[in-house]
């Protein structure tokens, strides 16, 4: 899986259609639905080995892309409960209740915590929210099993953008709950050894494939006839 993301307006992070980025997203979007008829794959979780591999531009993305298909309902949960950035940068403003509200209150119901995104018709986000305590009492909780259940009988796809995995474990934490795992991968900036580092922590069964991200070959005259 290979792609080129791309900046564009919707908080400066969804690539314009038409665009060799855009189609990249679409491809990916194509292997996850390939997944969901193969083997009921639904709740993805998306990470990578270091802090600045594109994960959480590959997770707006994808999700986007997902929504885009005929009906499709999918939820975009920022699952970065140590340094979250979904909100920002899909222009959400920070008043409102989060992830972690919603794990401690058990009260709470998706319905009530999610957002939708100008423009995209389809997509929800969970933001995160501060978090009051410890991260994997949060993570660990079975709220959050429960939020996440709740999240797969009501949405068609789930992405779940998550910490990296060098830094700390909580991707590995939340692999218990999700139906698999993307590992983004900087093209030419992550090396062998960060990537099996960051592999060895995850169960092989879950992990579901790379995504190089950044790693654009070279087009023909052919190919962009087709992208105009």
């Amino acid at each position: 899986m290979r792609m080129q993301p791309s900046s564009s307006h919707a908080g400066a992070c969804l690539a314009l259609p038409g665009t060799f980025a855009a189609e990249q997203y679409q491809n990916l979007r194509l292997k996850v639905e390939r997944l969901q008829q193969s083997r009921g794959v639904r709740v993805v979780a998306i990470t990578s080995p270091g802090p600045s591999d594109g994960k959480t531009l590959t997770s707006i993305n994808l999700a986007a892309a997902l929504a885009r298909g005929p009906g499709a309902r999918v939820l975009l949960i920022d699952a970065d409960l140590r340094r979250p950035s979904i909100g920002s940068q899909l222009g959400l403003t920070d008043d409102g209740p989060g992830l972690a509200k919603a794990v401690g209150d058990g009260d709470a119901r998706l319905p009530d915590v999610v957002r939708t995104v100008d423009g995209v018709h389809g997509l929800s986000v969970l933001p995160a929210a501060p978090v009051p305590g410890d991260v994997h009492e949060v993570l660990r909780s079975p709220r959050f099993d429960q939020l996440l259940q709740d999240a797969r009988d009501a949405y068609d796809f789930v992405v779940l953008d998550t910490p990296p995995l060098a830094p700390v474990c909580d991707a590995a934490v939340m692999a218990r709950v999700v139906d698999g795992l993307l590992v983004v991968v900087a093209a030419h900036e992550t090396t062998r050894k960060q990537l099996g580092e960051a592999l060895s922590l995850l169960d092989e069964q879950k992990t579901l494939g790379l995504v190089f991200n950044g790693d654009r070959p070279r087009t023909s005259k052919y190919d962009a006839y087709y992208r105009n």
